[in-house]
């Protein structure tokens, strides 16, 4: 393989990743800050409850699970924590290929009270007021897969009133993203930022290994910028 295409390498695939998650992330920030105002002016009308943001959000939650070009398994809000009157947390949340809207009491006891204040996907957003890509981790919430959570925060004069977020099946990541990369001619590992692998095309490499003490952790982690996830280029 020539030096040019060896040396470029890296940079495409850097590029891929920032193409693909570019999409996803625009739309939340498209809806966010519009999303602010609109939940202000609800909550300066009257008491804001459950039945009121999930009305609210779901035109948006099902806009964003229309995504062309991305695999949207499910979308929407995740309020602050003590936002509404009539509950301490709540997720207003679309999924799946019917749409359908999450229901988290009818599933499980445990997963309706669930505590998500130090959640990646809701924690680091809600504390750099900037978005975030979260994963690969088994979502027990709402898929019971592994998943990658894209989230933004939710800002209304300084205070944050949640995050709007996505979900995106790494499987289905994985079945666009791996010939992408094949097709450098090369081997190549994304990763979030602590290290672990959300796909590769090394099938020694399986989704959520650490390369941490790997052959891979001697090799340049190349940032993708904007989404917060490396990428790994190994020549074949």
């Amino acid at each position: 393989m020539s030096t040019t295409a060896t040396t470029t390498a890296p940079t495409a695939a850097a590029r891929i990743v920032e193409d693909y998650f570019g999409s996803p992330i625009r739309t939340l920030l498209e809806w966010s800050d519009p999303f602010a105002i609109e939940l202000s002016a609800l909550a300066a009308v009257g008491t804001l409850n459950r039945a009121r943001l999930d009305a609210a959000v779901e035109p948006h939650a099902l806009r964003t699970l229309a995504l062309p070009g991305v695999p949207v398994y499910g979308a929407g809000f995740i309020a602050a924590i003590d936002l509404l009157s009539d509950a301490q947390s709540h997720l207003a949340w679309w999924q799946g290929e019917d749409r359908r809207k999450l229901v988290l009491a009818s599933q499980s006891v445990n997963k309706e009270h669930i505590d998500y204040s130090e959640l990646e996907w809701y924690r680091v957003p809600m504390s750099t007021r900037v978005p975030h890509v979260a994963g690969p981790y088994v979502d027990y919430l709402c898929s019971d897969e592994y998943t990658i959570t894209i989230a933004v925060p939710v800002i209304s004069e300084g205070a944050p009133l949640g995050v709007a977020g996505l979900d995106l099946l790494v499987s289905e990541v994985e079945r666009e993203l791996t010939p992408r990369f094949a097709a450098l001619g090369q081997q190549v590992t994304l990763t979030n930022g602590v290290g672990r692998v959300v796909v590769s095309t090394d099938p020694r490499c399986a989704t959520g290994d650490s390369v941490r003490g790997s052959r891979l952790a001697d090799l340049p982690r190349i940032a993708c910028a904007g989404v917060a996830l490396d990428v790994i280029v190994e020549a074949l």
